[in-house]
């Protein structure tokens, strides 16, 4: 049919113009004549030159019946997210009541996805045609994907619950009560909390959750007023421990209601009417007093009140004992190891610490070890909540070991043990994460849903990209349709309504909001904008951005993105020092792009120091002979930069800088030089002049294992019989009588015997003291604290021994025995450079007084060696790494040391 399809088109839309069809005219068959020529269009692949016609139609007939339909599903089919042709379409027939068209149209939109448009319109069709039982289903469609909608969700509600149907009911309340929060509608807030509190009482945490949402987004008064009427129904029902922890929530959004003190006062003795101590303590702690703070008063009391016969306590010194007799102010406990041990009341306040008969440090005391170890082992669930209330129902896993190693369990039994746990504390509703941490377990009054769970964990995560693991773990249970999800959803769509430049967190909700609006349609909307090009003309900072993106697929998201910019080969170029990626390399050769990636590799190789980590990871994964050869780059100049960077590494690592990242990096440089062969296999190939070179600088590698140097030495005498071995050379003048020693100043000694012995007394007591704390805090192998305490204990010591080697090395230079005559430890050097011209200057010392910026260099260098013994007046011309130096010697003056 080829151009026939677009030629038929433009006919009938040139006779709908030319003829002014009313809309009588039109019937639902028309519409399915005009979906065969949108078939056609398609098989024809001319559907882009169709909507253009279509569009450039609209420019002058604006309500071209033929061009809005026929554009509007080719948007749809197209999965574009402007749907107006189709909405001013339904509109001019919902205007003039063809209700049957209406009908057709919002089932046309419906079949690419769900609509909230169409939903509401067909709905209301309808009504219009009184079809209540079809008005119904769509608004159960509706109200899965308009997330704002709440009166139809409240209908649907009462309707439920007139049916009997009271579980439905209440879970579509629930729907309601969100989204009448969200519109601030307190009256329908409060009229829909009633009903839930008459047919789901017990569900506290849920109407925490909501009267904590209703003090955010209404008012702390109007939350007040909600729970004055949950805690009506729990008085009744005389369940004083909810009566109190919801009065306590009252007084905290406002301390001076003296009708909630008085109320927690009532209710505090009728929960303890049974205690001896009662009235004393209500006295004590001036609870009803209303000159004391509420919160305090609180507070104290219920510190008092926890102490009564019979009653658990615990100090640091004698553990756990139990209250025999309180006889006026003075109480007897007995402890394990100090019986009928007698004290105050007042210090028995401030010294001990009441628990509970069922906590775990009072289990351990009271039943035989083996009989508790069973049951834990046995029951892991009743284990969890022990030691979860054990908390004040709120523990991370770190004091759950704490609670069992070693004195219930092995170690080798909590890895097994744990291991069940926390599949339990993720997947057992009676267990949830605290509100406010993401790694806090707490104990569930009600079991709750695992959707509900995951919100919680998303609600208390800190970390933003945390958030999005979180979200993408509650959709594979949950669905879009959840009011939970709607909060979730609403998160990252803020972000992208709301920034004015785009920062990593932006970049990343824009391919999350993406990413869910391609999955469920109905998402779109016009209040965000998904265009890439337009998001990327307000960032700032590129790199920042791409580095700050933390999680591995949407970085690759936003590199596949960059493509739509002109100059991306020269973007992913700039990107990659800031975070190594095979995809960038591949990309850029699959693009042809072969200069590029030279001229990467050549800038990051002449900046290694600067770039030591993107240096190593191109080494790593790309570099061979082979591959030098073919990007024109000597071999050996890779394998010389990465002999500088193992140098450089073992410095700093000796030197405490960036201890961790330096291990890291000179692991893998030694992977790469020894154990890999890399080295060693260069040098059985390559020739005299470049082993020299290499095993010269390797050398020098003063931390690098003898055992390797050896190895790499007999490999070498191998191939030449005759090599000179620079690290076996006599040192020139009187280095030559310190070949065994290091040669120092008596300053330089001084001070590092000053630094051994605050290392030893000062450094490695405090860190001991460091590492103690640490251990206290239980589970070592998730100790921070402990692992950083190990790491410095490792550094101290080498340093220690290191320092002890040298010191006893070391040979004191006196300043009297220095002479001028020749370059010698103590002389400076006046050289002329005959290469530039130029006049330089070097003073020979130690490696404890070498400071480079200062042109003082070691003796036991390879520069200093080649000068040493010459006089003045001598030119010099030697090599060393690849570089010609030619001086000559023009004068030698003595060093003041």
């Amino acid at each position: 049919m080829s151009a026939d399809c677009v030629k038929t088109i433009n006919e009938i839309l040139n006779e709908e113009k030319w003829t002014r069809a009313t809309l009588n005219n039109y019937t639902i068959n028309n519409f399915k004549e005009l979906d065969a020529l949108i078939n056609q269009a398609y098989e024809d692949e001319l559907q882009a030159d169709v909507k253009e016609l279509c569009d450039e139609h609209l420019t002058h007939t604006k309500n071209s019946i033929i061009a809005l339909y026929i554009s509007g599903i080719l948007s749809l089919r197209r999965q574009m997210i402007d749907d107006s042709n189709l909405v001013l379409l339904i509109t001019i027939f919902a205007d003039n009541h063809k209700w049957n068209i209406v009908e057709f149209l919002c089932n046309r939109i419906l079949e690419f996805g769900e609509n909230k448009y169409a939903l509401r319109t067909l709905a209301d069709c309808y009504e219009n045609e009184n079809e209540d039982k079809k008005k119904l289903e769509v608004w159960e469609r509706l109200i899965k994907v308009d997330y704002e909608e709440a009166e139809i969700v409240k209908i649907l509600a009462d309707k439920r619950e007139e049916a009997g149907d009271i579980d439905a009911a209440v879970e579509l309340y629930k729907k309601a009560i969100h989204r009448f929060i969200n519109k601030k509608l307190f009256s329908s807030v409060k009229e829909i909390w009633a009903k839930l509190i008459a047919y789901s009482p017990e569900e506290i945490d849920f109407f925490d959750h909501v009267d904590r949402k209703v003090s955010t987004i209404i008012s702390t008064e109007r939350a007040s007023q909600l729970l004055e009427e949950l805690y009506t129904y729990y008085k009744k029902q005389e369940n004083w421990s909810r009566c109190i922890d919801i009065l306590k929530e009252i007084l905290v959004y406002d301390s001076k209601n003296t009708w909630a003190r008085k109320e927690i006062t009532d209710c505090y003795k009728a929960k303890y009417s049974f205690h001896s101590q009662l009235d004393e303590y209500v006295r004590l702690s001036n609870l009803n007093q209303s000159w004391r703070n509420v919160h305090d008063a609180i507070a104290d009391f219920e510190k008092h009140i926890s102490f009564d016969i019979g009653s658990f306590v615990s100090h640091k010194t004698w553990g756990i004992g139990k209250i025999n007799k309180i006889s006026g102010d003075e109480i007897s406990i007995d402890f394990v190891k100090k019986r009928d041990h007698t004290m105050s009341l007042k210090m028995a306040v401030n010294a001990l610490t009441s628990l509970a008969k069922d906590h775990i440090s009072v289990l351990k005391v009271r039943k035989k070890k083996d009989v508790l170890k069973e049951k834990i082992k046995k029951d892991i669930p009743w284990a969890l909540k022990i030691i979860i209330k054990s908390f004040d129902n709120a523990a991370n896993m770190k004091q759950i070991k704490a609670s069992l190693v070693p004195s219930v369990l092995t170690q080798g039994e909590w890895s097994s043990w744990s291991t069940s746990a926390r599949n339990i504390l993720k997947e057992d509703p009676v267990f949830g994460n605290h509100p406010d941490k993401a790694d806090v377990f707490m104990v569930r009054e009600k079991p709750i849903s695992k959707e509900e769970k995951l919100y919680n964990k998303f609600k208390a995560e800190k970390n933003y990209f945390n958030k999005i693991k979180a979200l993408e773990d509650f959709i594979k249970v949950s669905d879009p349709e959840s009011d939970y999800f709607n909060e979730m959803f609403s998160y990252f769509a803020n972000l992208l309504k709301s920034y004015t430049v785009a920062s990593d967190q932006v970049v990343a909700s824009f391919f999350v909001i993406k990413k869910l609006v391609k999955e469920y349609p109905f998402l779109n909307s016009n209040e965000y904008n998904l265009n890439f090009l337009d998001m990327m003309a307000t960032v700032e900072d590129l790199e920042a951005v791409y580095v700050g993106i933390d999680n591995p697929e949407i970085r690759r998201l936003f590199l596949i993105e960059l493509k739509q910019q002109e100059d991306w080969p020269e973007i992913y170029v700039k990107l990659f020092p800031k975070s190594m990626s095979t995809s960038i390399i591949d990309e850029l050769a699959s693009s042809g792009y072969k200069d590029k990636i030279e001229a990467l590799f050549n800038n990051i190789s002449d900046r290694y120091r600067e770039l030591r980590e993107a240096f190593i990871w191109i080494v790593k994964n790309y570099v061979t002979e082979k591959w030098c050869e073919k990007h024109g780059i000597k071999y050996e100049k890779i394998l010389i930069n990465m002999i500088h960077l193992l140098d450089i590494t073992f410095r700093e690592i000796s030197d405490k800088r960036d201890v961790s990242d330096n291990r890291r990096l000179n692991k893998q440089i030694q992977t790469y030089l020894i154990k890999d062969t890399k080295l060693g296999t260069y040098i059985e190939s390559a020739d005299e002049d470049s082993v020299t070179r290499l095993y010269t600088l390797i050398s020098d590698v003063k931390d690098l294992d003898p055992a390797i140097k050896m190895v790499l030495k007999d490999m070498i005498k191998k191939r030449f019989d005759e090599f000179k071995f620079y690290d076996e050379k006599a040192s020139k003048a009187n280095i030559k009588k310190a070949v065994r020693g290091l040669l120092v100043t008596e300053k330089a000694f001084k001070a590092k015997q000053k630094e051994l012995k605050n290392i030893l007394e000062v450094e490695i007591p405090a860190n001991s003291k460091e590492i103690g704390a640490a251990i206290d805090l239980g589970d070592l192998s998730e100790n921070a604290e402990y692992k950083a305490g190990k790491e410095k204990q490792e550094l101290l010591q080498i340093s220690v021994g290191k320092l002890r080697e040298d010191l006893e090395k070391a040979q004191i230079v006196d300043p009297k025995n220095v002479k001028s005559v020749k370059v010698a430890f103590g002389v400076t050097a006046a050289l002329k450079n005959n290469i530039s011209g130029k006049k330089e200057s070097f003073s020979i010392m130690g490696p404890w007084e070498s400071n480079p910026a200062k042109n003082v260099i070691s003796y036991q260098s390879p520069f200093a060696g080649e000068l040493l013994g010459h006089t003045v007046g001598e030119n010099l011309k030697f090599v060393i790494n690849e570089r010609e130096y030619d001086y000559l010697i023009e004068d030698l003056t003595l060093v003041d040391f």
